[in-house]
This record gives C-alpha cells, sequence and structure tokens, in this order.
C-alpha cells in the first residue's frame, strides 16, 4: 500500500537508531522520500542524509517545503518550527510518529496533506492518527483539504461554516459529490448551509462553499515563441464569458510539437495545473469531434485541429466539447468537459526533462539540495554503474539504466532518447558535470545530431563539488590563488597539446590539479608532467594527493613534488601541485596544511591588501 504524500517527497526524521526500521519500512512505501539522521546517533551509512543542529534542519525542511515525519517527541517538532509559523495555507504537512509506530499525530499543513499522510500511515501501521480538527473527528471530512479532483473557491470561510455544523446546523448538498455524500454531515434538504457543487464561478460565503470539480480540459495552440500573456489572457478571458471557474480546470493540452513552448507551460503553471502534450496521429483521431476542422492545420502539423482536438483527447469519448476554438492574434483556445473529475496528469505526456547532475567525489553529504530533489523526482537513473551506486538512495520506482567505463556516448543517446518520451531522467556523473563529465557531450550531441525531438526537451545541469574543490578542502587552501586544471588523459586530447598546457601553467606559476594523473597503461605522462614542473619551480614543492575523495576509502596525503611518482597513484586519485608560493603549515598533532597565500610572491600577509568576501 502506497502512503499519499504531498507534491514533495517526504522527510523521515531520526534522532535516534530506535526508529530506523520501521522509518526504511515507511520510506519503501514514499517514492523519493528519505531518511535523515542526527549525527553521532545513527551511523551515516544507515541513513540517506545526517545533520548536526536538529531545529536548524528540520527549519531548512519546512521552509523548503518538505513534508517531515518525524520519529520523535512532537515537542521537538514544535519547539523547533514555532519561530516560522504564520500561515497556515504555506505551511508543509508535519506529522510527530512514535517509534514504535503507535501514535501518529498531524501537527501542521492539515491543509497541504498532513491528514492524507497520516491517515494513510494509520491503515499501514492499523493505527488511528490523531487528527483533532473537529470537522474531520464528528463529519469525517475536513472542508478545506479536498480530495484530489477538487478544489475549494472559498477556503477562508471554511471555518465559519464548520463552526455553524458544529452548533447544530444542518447542511444540504447541490451537485453532485460522492466524497461529500459519504459523510457524516447532518444532511437537511431545507438547510441553509449549502454545499455546492459546480463548475461555475460563483461567490461562496460563510453559509455557501462552493466545491469546483476538475473536469474540464483546456486545449491550446500558439505560434512559435507566442507571448505568454496573449495566451494566459485569451484562456481567463475565454473561461470567464462561458461562466467558468479557472478551478475546475483540470490540465492544459497541446499537440507535442508545442512541449517547449514557454506560453503553454506559463500558462498551466499560472492555473496551478499540469502542461500534457498528445502527438498528431492522436488529434487527428477527434477529427470527427471537431467543430472547426482546418486543412490548412493538417497540412501544418498532420491533424485537422490542435486546440479542439487536445481537449477532447483529454476528455475520452465520454466527454464533450463545451467551448469551441477561440483565437486571440497569435493564440488558440478551445474547452472539453468530462463526466468525473481526471487525473489530468495521467494523459498525453509531459515535456520530457533530461537533468544533468554532479553528484559531487562520494557521498550525499557532498550533494547539492537541488541535486537530491532531482534524484528524488526522477524516473530514469542513467550512468556509469559506480555512479549510479553513488546517487543512493534510489527512489523504488525509478528504472536504473547502468552501462560500463567508456560508454559515455552510449549513456547520453540513452538519457536523451528516454526523456524524448517524456521521462525525467537524470544522468549522473561523479564531481561536478561539466568538469571533464558528461554535460558536454550532451551538448555536443545536441549539435552535431540536432534531432527534434531532443531540441524540445527541458534540459538543466546541476553542478556538483568537483574531485579538486574536495582535495583542497580536506587539506587546506592551496588552490586559494589563480589556478589551472589539466587532465593527463590522452584519449580525447594529442600529448603534444598537453604538454603545450602544462608548459603553460608552469611558466605562468600556477597552482594545478592533475585530473586523470595515471592509469593501468599510462605511467609516462605523470613522469613527463612533473618533470616540466620541476623547470619552474622547486623540488621541495608541495603535491597533495588525493584517492577516492569523499568516499570511504578516501586518503589524502602530502609530498614533495621531486618524489610524486606514478606509483603512487591510481586511477581513483587526483593530484593538486602547488606554485612556487604554496607552503606548508605543520599541525601540533601531526599532520600538515597546505595553502597559497592570497598576494603576490614576496608580500607578506601584513602588506596585503583583503579581498572582499565573495571573491574568492
Amino acid at each position: 500500500m502506497a502512503v499519499s504524500a504531498s507534491e514533495h517527497p517526504p522527510v523521515l526524521i531520526l534522532l535516534s537508531p530506535g526508529g530506523l526500521a520501521l522509518a526504511r519500512r515507511l520510506q519503501a512505501l514514499m517514492p523519493g522520500s528519505e531518511v535523515h539522521g542526527l549525527r553521532g546517533r545513527l551511523e551515516p551509512t544507515a541513513v540517506d542524509h545526517v545533520f548536526i543542529g536538529t531545529a536548524d534542519h528540520l527549519r531548512g525542511l519546512f521552509l523548503a517545503g518538505r513534508p517531515i515525519i518525524g520519529l520523535c517527541a512532537s515537542a521537538v517538532l514544535i519547539r523547533s518550527l514555532a519561530p516560522l509559523l504564520g500561515d497556515k495555507w504555506s505551511e508543509p504537512p508535519v506529522l510527530a510518529l512514535a517509534e514504535d509506530g503507535t501514535v501518529i499525530i498531524p501537527l501542521l499543513g492539515g491543509h497541504h496533506g498532513a491528514h492524507a499522510i497520516a491517515r494513510s500511515l494509520g491503515a499501514v501501521l492499523n493505527v488511528d492518527p490523531a487528527i483533532t480538527t473537529a470537522g474531520d473527528v464528528r463529519f469525517g471530512v475536513a472542508f478545506d483539504d479536498p480530495p484530489e479532483g477538487w478544489a475549494l473557491a472559498n477556503p477562508a470561510d471554511a471555518k465559519p461554516f464548520a463552526g455553524a455544523l458544529l452548533a447544530g446546523a444542518p447542511v444540504r448538498l447541490e451537485g453532485r459529490a460522492p466524497w461529500l455524500a459519504a459523510t457524516r454531515l447532518p444532511f437537511a434538504p431545507d438547510a441553509e448551509l449549502l454545499l455546492r457543487v459546480t463548475e461555475r464561478a460563483v461567490a461562496g460565503s460563510p453559509e455557501v462553499l462552493v466545491y469546483h470539480p476538475k473536469t474540464l480540459a483546456l486545449g491550446v495552440g500558439v505560434e512559435r515563441n507566442g507571448d505568454p500573456a496573449e495566451l494566459i489572457a485569451l484562456i481567463l478571458s475565454t473561461l470567464e464569458a462561458q461562466g467558468l471557474s479557472p478551478l475546475a480546470v483540470a490540465g492544459i493540452y497541446s499537440i507535442d510539437l508545442k512541449c517547449d513552448e514557454p506560453a503553454v507551460h506559463a500558462a498551466a503553471e499560472a492555473l496551478g495545473v499540469p502542461a500534457r502534450f498528445f502527438p498528431a496521429e492522436t488529434l487527428e483521431l477527434e477529427r470527427p469531434r471537431l467543430a472547426n476542422p482546418s486543412e490548412v492545420v493538417f497540412a501544418n502539423v498532420g491533424c485537422h485541429g490542435v486546440s479542439e482536438g487536445a481537449a477532447l483527447a483529454a476528455v475520452g469519448n465520454g466527454g464533450l466539447l463545451v467551448v469551441p476554438k477561440t483565437k486571440s492574434r497569435g493564440a488558440t483556445c478551445a474547452i472539453a468537459r468530462a463526466p468525473e473529475p481526471f487525473d489530468a496528469a495521467a494523459l498525453g505526456l509531459p515535456r520530457g526533462r533530461l537533468t544533468v547532475v554532479g553528484l559531487g567525489p562520494g557521498g550525499a553529504g557532498w550533494r547539492t539540495a537541488d541535486a537530491a530533489i532531482a534524484l528524488a523526482e526522477m524516473d530514469d537513473l542513467v550512468g556509469y554503474r559506480l555512479y549510479n551506486d553513488l546517487a543512493a538512495p534510489i527512489p523504488a520506482h525509478v528504472v536504473r539504466h547502468d552501462f560500463g567505463m567508456g560508454d559515455e556516448e552510449i549513456r547520453a543517446v540513452k538519457a536523451l532518447e528516454l526523456a524524448a518520451t517524456g521521462r525525467n531522467v537524470c544522468l549522473v556523473t561523479s564531481g561536478d558535470p561539466g568538469i571533464y563529465a558528461m554535460a558536454t557531450l550532451v551538448f555536443e550531441l545536441l549539435d552535431r545530431a540536432p534531432r527534434p525531438e531532443w531540441q524540445r526537451l527541458d534540459i538543466r545541469v546541476l553542478p556538483g563539488i568537483s574531485a579538486f574543490q574536495a582535495l583542497a578542502s580536506k587539506i587546506g587552501a592551496p588552490l586559494a590563488h589563480d589556478f589551472a586544471l589539466v587532465s593527463l588523459s590522452d584519449l580525447l586530447t594529442p600529448w603534444p597539446l598537453i604538454v603545450k598546457r602544462l608548459e603553460a601553467v608552469a611558466a605562468a606559476d600556477m597552482a594545478v590539479a592533475l585530473y586523470n594523473p595515471v592509469s593501468r597503461s599510462r605511467r609516462q605522462q605523470l613522469e613527463e608532467a612533473v618533470a616540466i614542473l620541476l623547470r619552474h619551480r622547486a623540488p621541495t614543492t608541495p603535491a597533495v594527493i588525493g584517492r577516492q575523495m569523499g568516499r570511504p576509502e578516501e586518503t589524502v596525503s602530502v609530498v614533495p613534488l621531486s618524489e610524486l611518482t606514478p606509483d603512487l597513484l591510481d586511477m581513483l586519485s587526483i593530484v593538486i601541485i602547488g606554485s612556487s608560493d604554496t607552503r606548508i603549515v605543520e599541525k601540533p598533532r601531526g599532520g600538515q596544511w597546505v595553502y597559497t597565500p592570497r598576494g603576490f610572491s614576496g608580500k607578506d600577509s601584513s602588506s596585503m591588501k583583503p579581498v572582499a568576501e565573495g571573491q574568492g
């Protein structure tokens, strides 16, 4: 049984190992959810993320809109989040759950799914959640939290309306709403309190709650790079002219050729509904039901009507076209009605998304928040097998596509092809995707093989902490001044060109990070690189060696440049070699710090001007 959640995947919070087994059990029922544990109480390997300050961590999740399920005392959640409380309409769900699963208390966000999550958890754990909202307890309904596919037009009136019911007033139902009819409400045919169910834009009041079933499908067309404001204005004016509420719109639909059209997505965002797209062949099946078939449209896109066809395709054979195509200068709009509320996101295809994700050097703690969210929301994971392992935790619904080392172009093509089918794909790489990694290959493919379905994708690149940054942070600040990155691999770059770059870096007296310093068959390149650098800097120049950065096997060491040999390195190593100014600081209890001063050679620290924070 899947647990109902809200828009964002929940986070299960652990302050002790006692609730770990329960958290993992519930995580399997909530796609994309994560288990976060307090450092020092839980081992980093036992959870998906460790945190230090409980209150700060909870506040960060709350402000990000992440549902929180705390397997801890409710007082911890209350004290931590109390300073942030103010607008109940914007609060994400917050629930307290006993470590043994015997108590479930929705504390905040009842308007955003907390009660639904509590009921789902209760069904899994065979526990009645402690829902204290009076309407829920007495009548079995939360007036301001209608089920999926429904919208309340006047939520501010829900409280006085419920108050009148609790005082003994009866209520009547106008229109069809099985979820309301099945409650314990005191229905009476002559009641003054009214629950009105309608698609029409009508006003509510403290005595009248207006519920809109999401039964309307908006079909739209727009010229290439059309004005979003024009399309939105056309939609709103069309709804208004027909007396229909925007809250009754389930989704916006168009032809797949428009899946990258900013105006369509802006309109969907303005109405708070999904945008979905159909191929021309699907729209052409609706030709017999079109009010305004067009041979011109057919000649251009392969179907006789975009806006009318898309609206009808969304509502299916049981639906009707209620507003034929209306036009503005560069946009069209049509409206169809389904007999029942429908799942708008399940029809047609979304715009495919490809996110090239930098995982950082290893553990999840080095991963950006944006990367974590992208991984939680993906449909497909594409990458080198080791990198896919590093992407854990992987939601249960995700399809994993593992590739071997050297299959970089095959990986990128696979990710693009999957995204072109409307999937949400993450192409992962360790470190940063734009530094000797997969992002550039994606754009290279788009450049040399510009397939239309690839060009329409929503492509994002999310940065990661690169290995050189990880190593520099572990040893101090060896790259605090100008530096260079050079790969010693000659698979894609001729070795003479690499030598030319090394000579330029050496002559410029910059610190340099060497990627791919050695492999099983490639040893002499490092020896030649060291020889080039030694012609311009002292043999004692610090060379910092990092291996398996960010992973349990991580090691960091420092040797003089003259002693840097291939035997000290392997394929999982990176090297930072200092400039002539780079210095070593001995630690009091053993070990070393390595740093490069911010100023030029010959300046002592007392004569250097301060650098504004953020410039370094």
